[in-house]
């Protein structure tokens, strides 16, 4: 890091520096081009980590765990941001996301699936959700190769799902419309600007963040930094003294197949199902390809095994466990199952916090940096929701409404400057 007397060499210059290239960080990005400001979205492998395994479930509903209530009022408002936001990339000329607003099927496998589908439903209930009971012969009606011997269905009318990487690559092409040529960014300049590198460090001048250390040399000089690099926010340099970020890498197994013709479509909604008391659900996509996931695991079969802050990757091996997992719980649900094609088997992971709640904020006392990280479970969900609030943030506007979600929560010290 900089001294704060030292000068600032920039390469780039941009009202915005989004550190990170998953479904969040573009989002963000996106977010503060359209309200006018320059951004430099910096990443040296975007949409390859946790968002190019994520199924893209949009679920505020059936995404609700026990003692996880006071997520629920973010996660609901995001779910209301979603049709606003499909329909705003509509009108920008992006390439389809594929959105999708079908609703989602929660099933049981056995009797002991019903009784803890049917207490979540109670949760769900009273905290106003809705989540309407269907007969096994009524959920069959509309998705006709679900097995007939599945205990119970319910009908979760307000999830819905998007294609994560197709909706990277349609906020990428957004970004990209007017994006200068080579050189350096004009300070004010309403354009998108991609950096194929690491962020290695924040940059500081006269005691607040002015910028990114690039990894590979060069530095990109912006009024406000947001760090949204999922696991790896942990590990950047230069971060405030006394700011603990407490991300943990959960690893999970994906697989997406392909249907045959004479099975399409294999179903028409999401289905999430229990099967003994264990997740599974199916995500059909536009393309006759089918996603089954996910595996929850924090073991050390991974790429980069140790905490995230010891330099965790957000790749990872996948697990044969978790494969056959998948795959015979999946059969369980929609027997059909066995006659796909499987195409791909994914692991990635997906930064988790002590509480499941993302770190999303400002850093008080410090001036030009927010934090957009630690969003576990719920990063394609809360994607917009994210952008709108650290926008805000720069607007200067702080909704209250989100305090817990402060990212010093975890710190002891009140975070300071970073000292040299």
């Amino acid at each position: 890091m900089l001294h704060a007397e030292q000068t600032i060499h920039a390469d780039i210059h941009a009202d915005v520096a989004v550190i990170g290239g998953g479904v969040v960080g573009h989002c963000i990005a996106w977010e503060a081009r359209r309200s006018g400001r320059s951004v430099a979205l910096i990443d040296d492998a975007p949409g390859q980590g946790a968002s190019w395994a994520a199924a893209g479930m949009l679920a505020p509903v059936s995404e609700l765990h026990y003692q996880e209530e006071d997520l629920l009022e973010l996660m609901l408002e995001a779910s209301g941001r979603w049709p606003a936001f499909a329909a705003d990339l509509a009108r920008a000329g992006a390439p389809d996301p594929g959105y999708l607003t079908t609703p989602t099927l929660a099933v049981g496998a056995d009797a002991g699936d019903r009784r803890a589908l049917m207490d979540l439903r109670s949760v769900q209930q009273a905290n106003g959700l809705q989540v309407e009971p269907l007969t096994v012969r009524e959920a069959r009606a509309r998705e006709s190769l679900l097995s007939p011997a599945i205990s119970c269905a319910l009908e979760i009318a307000a999830d819905h799902q998007v294609d994560p990487r197709k909706l990277v690559a349609s906020l990428r092409e957004l970004l990209s419309a007017h994006e200068p040529g080579a050189g350096s960014m004009v300070d004010g300049a309403t354009g998108g600007f991609a950096v194929e590198d690491r962020a290695a460090s924040l940059l500081w001048a006269d005691g607040h963040v002015a910028g990114v250390k690039l990894a590979r040399g060069g530095t990109i000089l912006a009024r406000e930094t947001i760090v949204a690099n999922g696991l790896h926010a942990a590990s950047l340099e230069g971060l405030p003294e006394g700011l603990h970020l407490p991300l943990r890498p959960v690893y999970g197994d994906i697989l997406r197949l392909a249907v045959p013709r004479h099975l399409r479509p294999l179903v028409t909604s999401t289905v999430r199902g229990l099967v003994h008391g264990v997740p599974v659900y199916l995500v059909p996509r536009q393309d006759g390809t089918v996603v089954i996931g996910a595996t929850q695991r924090e073991d050390g079969l991974s790429a980069g095994e140790g905490a995230a802050g010891a330099g965790a990757k957000s790749h990872a091996a996948v697990s044969a466990g978790g494969v056959y997992q998948l795959l015979r719980d999946a059969q369980v649900l929609v027997p059909a199952v066995s006659e796909l094609e499987l195409l791909e088997s994914t692991a990635r992971a997906r930064p988790a916090t002590p509480d499941n709640a993302p770190l999303l904020g400002r850093v008080p006392g410090i001036h030009g940096l927010i934090i957009a990280t630690g969003f576990f479970r719920h990063g394609v969900l809360l994607a917009p929701a994210a952008a709108a609030i650290c926008a805000d943030l720069m607007d200067g506007q702080e909704d209250r409404r989100w305090e817990a979600m402060n990212p010093t929560r975890f710190s002891r010290t009140h975070p300071q400057k970073e000292s040299v």
